[in-house]
């Protein structure tokens, strides 16, 4: 009597399944993971770094024992509010400005922390100044007014307007401060010509020796007020040529 064949255990590999198992399984290659960007270092008593405190495009340096920071014109107002609330540079001492050609107009304000500030932590403890700056360009110069956040600033922002030109949108009265009623242009822009100095006929030499003849005017000697003549009082008195009379 023959034994039915009994069923083979294992089934036949298929020729796909033995050529996986001989050639080993290539490993994909990692991603390349771009590093994270590392902030820059907080500069001189910052707490953080620039661009964590006042955004996008600001940069500090100190020089001189000065901390200065650098802030786009469209974060000014911004920037001036983190000085005083972040970094408890309550005191508003002064805002000036500088005509740069070719660049703009550098508008700066000085602030300062004064001891005891909050927020500023142990920085808070030790009189702390910083300078803020921006630029604006020549053809369009104009910022917000600062007195919001310093009220200090109206009466220097208006001679800032006077000096320079600049305006200050917002500002309560941008009205003249120093110059006298009339006064046209503005003093302290690198293209104002001093027009007194074109057109106003003086009734001298501008200067010593422009004169027409070529030459500076001659000086006669003259005794100072109250000296006597020595030719006419004294032991060479009568030995001496005269002086020359006063006119």
């Amino acid at each position: 009597m023959t034994e039915p064949n009994e069923p083979n255990e294992t089934p036949e590999r298929t020729g796909a399944a033995e050529a996986a198992e001989a050639e080993p399984a290539e490993l994909a290659e990692p991603a390349e993971v771009e590093p994270a960007a590392v902030a820059a270092p907080p500069v001189g008593w910052l707490p953080r770094s620039a661009t964590e405190l006042f955004g996008e495009g600001a940069t500090a340096e100190e020089a001189y024992d000065l901390l200065t920071v650098d802030v786009p014109a469209d974060s000014w107002i911004a920037s001036l509010d983190t000085a005083r609330d972040t970094l408890g540079c309550t005191y508003f001492d002064w805002l000036s400005a500088v005509d740069e050609p070719g660049t703009g107009f550098r508008v700066a304000a000085y602030v300062v922390a004064l001891g005891g500030s909050e927020g500023a932590g142990a920085a808070g403890r030790a009189v702390r100044c910083l300078l803020v700056r921006t630029t604006v360009p020549h053809e369009a110069a104009a910022l917000p007014t600062a007195t919001g956040v310093y009220a200090g600033a109206a009466w220097h922002e208006r001679e800032t307007h006077e000096m320079f030109g600049i305006g200050f949108t917002g500002h309560p009265g941008l009205a003249p401060l120093l110059l006298p009623d009339g006064f046209e242009g503005h003093p302290l822009r690198k293209d104002f010509v001093l027009a007194a100095r074109v057109v106003k006929a003086w009734p001298g030499a501008k200067e010593p020796g422009e004169s027409g003849t070529g030459h500076g005017p001659k000086r006669r000697q003259m005794l100072p007020p109250g000296v006597p003549d020595p030719n006419e009082w004294g032991p060479l008195k009568g030995q001496l040529p005269p002086a020359p009379a006063r006119p």
